[in-house]
């Protein structure tokens, strides 16, 4: 008997040895996916302006953020020092552009599809309508493609902005003008009437009457405003020098148009959103001489500390959409890439971690400076990164951009007058 269970162990014994070298090797450096616990899945949550008057530019800034999500997840991850291995799973909804479908669906992200992270719809309006979702269901919410200052003067904690604030949209556009022509002092201002739009032309204002222009127009417009004739009588019998205003890519574009079929007599425009798009170019010579503030350019190359340089992102880019990056792509990516640095440096997912990170962030990446103000009155607001002017303009039969501001950036001249 003593014999018989000798040789059943030793049969047992044998046969967990075969099975034990027949089971698969975890992959090196402790990420063996569910058997080690420690991958994760990150679910960052968004709507996408698919329809109505935001969708190209929404359309870019989520091919920005899908660009490097995608970059993220197939260079394996992000690993935490506790092994964790982090990707990321995008869910996101058309809103329509719609500021009551945004509540709708960031209800839904927060609550139904447990969203990890939130990144902003594109525009202010949409994004102050995402913000109090946000805030409501305590997730932290990266906005890009938003501007307006008024959303982080809401006593919020967990939304952090990556676009230079409306305030200072357009008041380098006013140092540029001063700079180039001193002897101008009439300046109009035509706007859309949207909660960015008037964010920026209203700090605008201000600051180029401080600087002793006489505003002799001011002026805003529907959003769905096609036809300009009866603003541009208005520029015109304002004897106004210069105009500065806009909105966004349908009516800038427009509005620029109309300007140059009507011939306006004005040396000096500048409009929001509209010129530094690719697509502007479509407006052939109705689109020289006109100025855009931008976000980020191409021609603009700041030295990361993180993250790509901008040839590696445009050359990215250019590959997986066939198309020139916008600042409203780079906006997108830039705002994966802030929180990806963000989860880096917390070493961690959770999401008070992240927010702490967020807040002690000063960061140069290509898009540029990140630094968020972290007071009681602006939390979140971006207060690190800066503006550039681009005019487009033609050499020979070649229409392109041009940074003319600020100077240090400056790859020509400005072209003034426009007339």
């Amino acid at each position: 008997m003593k014999r018989s269970f000798s040789i059943l162990f030793a049969l047992l014994l044998a046969l967990s040895l075969v099975l034990a070298a027949c089971k698969p090797a975890a992959p090196e450096g402790g990420t063996g996916g569910e058997s080690s616990g420690k991958a994760k899945t990150l679910v960052i949550g968004f709507t996408a302006s698919q329809t109505g008057k935001y969708n190209v530019s929404s359309g870019r800034q989520v091919n920005g953020l899908k660009l490097w999500m995608d970059q993220v997840n197939k260079a394996g991850g992000i690993k935490l020092s506790d092994g964790t291995v982090v990707t990321f799973k995008a869910v996101s909804y058309d809103d329509e552009s719609n500021k009551d479908r945004v509540q709708e669906l960031y209800t839904r992200l927060a609550t139904e599809d447990n969203a990890d992270l939130l990144i902003s719809p594109y525009s202010s309006g949409l994004t102050a309508a995402a913000a109090v979702i946000a805030e409501q269901y305590g997730k932290v919410m990266l906005t890009t493609g938003a501007a307006s200052d008024a959303t982080y003067k809401q006593g919020y904690t967990k939304v952090f902005q990556i676009y230079t604030p409306a305030s200072r949209y357009l008041t380098g556009a006013v140092d540029l003008l001063a700079k180039t022509d001193p002897a101008v002092k009439k300046v109009a201002f035509v706007y859309e009437n949207s909660k960015f739009s008037t964010s920026v032309v209203e700090a605008a204002k201000s600051y180029a009457e401080g600087k002793g222009y006489d505003v002799v127009l001011f002026e805003g417009y529907d959003p769905e405003t096609t036809d300009f004739g009866s603003f541009i009588n208005k520029i015109q019998d304002s004897g106004a020098e210069a105009i500065l205003g806009g909105g966004h890519f349908q009516d800038g574009s427009a509005f620029a148009r109309q300007l140059f079929e009507k011939n306006v007599p004005v040396k000096f425009v500048t409009l929001l959103v509209a010129p530094p798009e690719p697509d502007f170019a479509d407006l052939g010579d109705a689109a020289v001489g006109i100025i855009g503030p931008s976000q980020w350019e191409p021609l603009a190359a700041f030295k990361p500390d993180f993250g790509p340089t901008g040839d590696e992102f445009v050359s990215a880019y250019k590959a997986a959409y066939n198309e020139e990056p916008s600042y409203h792509s780079a906006g997108g990516y830039a705002a994966g890439l802030v929180l990806e640095k963000a989860i880096r440096d917390a070493d961690s997912t959770d999401p008070d971690a992240i927010k702490a990170a967020l807040d002690n962030m000063d960061l140069t990446i290509f898009f540029g400076q990140i630094k968020f103000d972290t007071s009681s009155e602006a939390h979140g607001l971006q207060i690190g990164h800066s503006m550039v002017y681009i005019q487009w303009q033609k050499k020979g039969d070649t229409l392109g951009k041009e940074v003319v501001w600020p100077e240090g950036g400056a790859t020509a001249p400005v072209l003034y007058p426009l007339h």
